[in-house]
């Protein structure tokens, strides 16, 4: 089939509440939904890249440039016979993975439709459900922060993973494991060294499923000697950024498992490979979430679906952070704490034209005659 049109919109979706982690607080999301367009078919996609460069260097306007004056170009009007052929034109562009995975998706999802076949089949997926845990941001204080581990267990959702920062960590988490035994993570978005060593020691007694990224993102050695001193398996989440990071990672003894986030490693190609590279390791992964709409959502559920993700995934029913979302039907949370996974053709769901245009800020179409 061939790319006729490429579609980008930027967006801005209200959260129900500011979201906070160590790299700051959020009250608004904005995100670039990309639709692809062949054979009387639409595809849909998300670019993840935030306002600022905290999580990641990219941001929208960063991603909007490189979509524009670089990815798209390369796929307007090129034939293909699976997704992954459209990389190729990108292979000699660097870095800018959340651009490159918002294009991929939403190639992939017009591929499924046209094949009228699930993007969670198209994968390789196995499951019609996916295991979901919840991500709580810093709280104004203890009470908050028990009051939301406690409406989130209510949900019924599978596993609590809490943020920490310098200043809210060790005693919040002792504090939260005297009223809270289930499963539970902490996630401390690189904001810590080695030399807070003592800190992971204390966090090593308190029976926690996994420390996720506790250092900086560009490294794997200093994280490869705290597992070496704690028996808490480590996560990696913003370090790996590239099937080659993970492979790295694995060799050097830097974690014990990986967070793996489309936008964050170049696409579902690459999240595919990394999937497969660690289940062949016996390494488990999980989804991670970047506050996606129900498309980007959608796009992670189907990616969960495959076999290695055995832990529980950050994918949140949507009414979860906004209070409503751009797809129908939005994705709840079922009694057992899962999500469904849809079984129709492409992403499975249907983007609402008038709530999408809503939240429009900007749009631009390319390949139109």
């Amino acid at each position: 089939m061939r790319v006729e049109r490429v579609e980008l919109r930027l967006i801005e979706m209200e959260l129900k509440e500011p979201f906070e982690t160590s790299f700051g607080r959020e009250e608004k999301r904005p995100a670039i939904i990309v639709s692809a367009m062949g054979d009387g078919l639409v595809g849909y996609g998300e670019c993840v890249a935030g306002s600022g460069p905290w999580y990641s260097y990219e941001t929208v306007k960063t991603a909007w440039h490189v979509l524009s004056d670089f990815l798209i170009p390369g796929v307007l009007h090129q034939k293909f016979s699976y997704p992954e052929e459209l990389r190729l034109p990108w292979e000699r562009i660097r870095g800018h993975p959340m651009a490159k995975a918002g294009l991929e998706a939403a190639i992939w999802d017009l591929f499924a439709k046209a094949q009228e076949i699930s993007l969670a089949k198209l994968l390789g997926g196995v499951k019609d459900r996916v295991a979901s845990g919840i991500s709580i941001g810093i709280q104004s204080n203890i009470r908050a922060l028990l009051e939301a581990i406690e409406r989130s267990l209510e949900r019924g959702y599978r596993r609590v993973k809490l943020k920490i920062k310098p200043g809210w960590d060790l005693q919040i988490i002792k504090s939260v494991r005297a009223h809270f035994q289930g499963p539970l993570m902490v996630d401390a978005n690189a904001a810590y060294s080695l030399e807070d060593l003592p800190l992971f020691k204390g966090l090593d007694e308190l029976n926690l499923m996994m420390i996720e990224q506790p250092f900086s993102y560009e490294d794997l050695v200093d994280h490869a000697e705290l597992q070496r001193q704690i028996r808490t398996p480590l996560c990696l989440d913003e370090s790996i950024r590239s099937p080659e990071d993970a492979r790295r990672a694995l060799q050097l003894g830097s974690c014990r498992i990986i967070n793996i986030k489309p936008g964050r490693v170049g696409g579902l190609a690459h999240a595919k490979r990394i999937h497969d590279g660690c289940q062949a390791k016996r390494v488990p992964v999980w989804c991670g979430g970047m506050l996606e709409t129900g498309i980007g959502r959608a796009h992670n559920v189907a990616l969960a679906s495959l076999p290695g993700f055995t832990l529980p995934n950050d994918l949140s029913a949507s009414d979860r952070y906004y209070r409503q979302d751009i797809i129908e039907p939005p994705f709840v949370l079922n009694s057992d704490g899962t999500l469904s996974v849809p079984q129709g053709p492409g992403i499975g769901v249907e983007v609402n034209a008038r709530r999408l245009e809503h939240v429009t800020l900007e749009k631009r179409v390319y390949g139109a005659h």
